[in-house]
């Protein structure tokens, strides 16, 4: 690889990618992920500065450079669980180390369906592990998935119908004081008692309201969408594995203009036809990548028992729950995914990171962030794109080089 790097306060060249501190000003070159043409971007203070079309020739750069990709539903990684009732800042940072080495530049830790003391402890211990300076400007906030969700088996997914129950707004009011008022996605299903109300609700308080594991028809999804619902959780997910072929969750939703849609583009929660199906309904657009990771990926393959003796079996591909012959969670990264959607739709590496980094930052008004432009924060990754592999070599995080792959 060839990086030209040059550090203009100090007034002295640096043979490596190297940064400073404030006050500094960092050239990036590689290959534009809008158009693959060359480019040099100027960095200052944490931001992009500038960037300036390169000449093509003999120096012309290796690698290609991108927003860094932004997950808005992991629950976990490398062993880490965002919903462990003893989680530490340790722990946190281990997980976003492992994240920068796929790209990843924001996320939001997802906690999912469980007691209202455990949820709140949850959040208490997220809000104060991810305040560390070293890791904080990665988690812009966090996502409640659940509990106010559809209690059917299969609709449930691997939520434990024990903990699921309806809405109610002086709950998430507790947990979102909490969380320091850090708790920015919630999904809900639509179609339970309360839901509207509560949707209509949270979303006027600034929180995106997205719709999942539920059986909500046309009529009541609409109702949603009108009370401010944005998005569908996982779509073709969190959904029963016997449903009607003419009156199920899944068309009202992509028929919907009003909702985007996040898929887990991992091969194995959606086949090949059924992303390329979705991603021609709603386009690059309204798509958002997610990994919707659990805490057991990145590690080998086998049986796990979690923290309430629920058995899980992790494959090289997914997690699955045995129990009730249905999927638990992914075990591949958003990088993982963003591949699989240009080979499954044939779609262009703008298109996709325009799915795996722009739109999610969209979604959540994450305005610094997202897209490479001057006065945009400096999150970036520089990789290789070999038949369809991207290979991470760096990331930078606010300016800021997190990771760098060894050689």
């Amino acid at each position: 690889m060839r990086f030209r790097i040059l550090i203009i306060a100090g007034l002295f060249f640096l043979p490596k990618f190297a940064f400073t501190g404030q006050g500094d000003t960092t050239t990036v070159e590689g290959l534009f992920y809008i158009d693959e043409k060359p480019v040099s971007i100027r960095i200052a203070e944490g931001r992009i500065a500038k960037i300036i079309p390169l000449p093509n020739g003999s120096g012309k750069p290796e690698v290609y450079v991108a927003p860094g990709f932004i997950d808005i539903q992991i629950n976990g990684f490398m062993g880490i669980n965002f919903s462990d009732q003893a989680l530490t800042t340790e722990k946190m940072r281990k997980a976003t180390q492992a994240l920068w080495k796929e790209g990843v530049t924001s996320y939001l830790p997802t906690v999912i369906t469980n007691d209202h003391s455990r949820l709140k402890k949850s959040f208490m211990l997220l809000a104060d592990a991810t305040s560390d300076k070293k890791i904080e400007g990665s988690v812009p906030g966090f996502h409640l998935e659940g509990p106010f969700i559809s209690p059917v088996q299969g609709y449930r997914g691997a939520h434990s119908e024990k903990y699921i129950r309806p809405p109610d707004q002086n709950e998430f009011r507790i947990l979102q004081d909490a969380s320091g008022n850090k708790i920015k996605l919630i999904t809900v299903a639509p179609e339970i008692p309360g839901a509207i109300s509560f949707i209509e609700k949270v979303a006027r308080s600034g929180v995106t309201v997205s719709l999942g594991h539920h059986n909500g028809t046309t009529g009541i999804i609409q109702e949603a969408v009108e009370a401010g619902a944005q998005l569908s959780t996982h779509l073709g997910n969190g959904c029963a594995n016997e449903i009607n072929r003419h009156w199920n969750p899944i068309w009202p939703q992509l028929a919907n203009d009003g909702l985007s849609i996040s898929i887990i583009c991992d091969g194995s929660h959606l086949n090949r036809d059924e992303v390329i199906t979705f991603y021609k309904v709603k386009g690059n657009g309204m798509t958002i990548l997610v990994s919707d990771a659990l805490y057991l990926a990145g590690m080998s393959p086998g049986e796990y028992t979690d923290d309430e003796g629920v058995t899980l079996l992790l494959t090289e591909d997914v997690v699955k729950l045995p129990a009730e012959n249905v999927l638990a969670g992914a075990a591949q990264s958003i990088r993982r995914c963003t591949e699989n959607m240009m080979a499954f739709t044939g779609c262009s590496l703008k298109e996709a990171m325009q799915m795996a980094s722009t739109n999610p930052a969209r979604l959540l008004q994450l305005n610094d962030r997202g897209e490479l432009k001057p006065g945009m924060r400096a999150d970036l990754i520089l990789f290789t794109l070999d038949k369809g592999k991207i290979t991470i070599q760096k990331t930078i995080v606010a300016g800021e080089e997190v990771y760098r792959a060894e050689k």
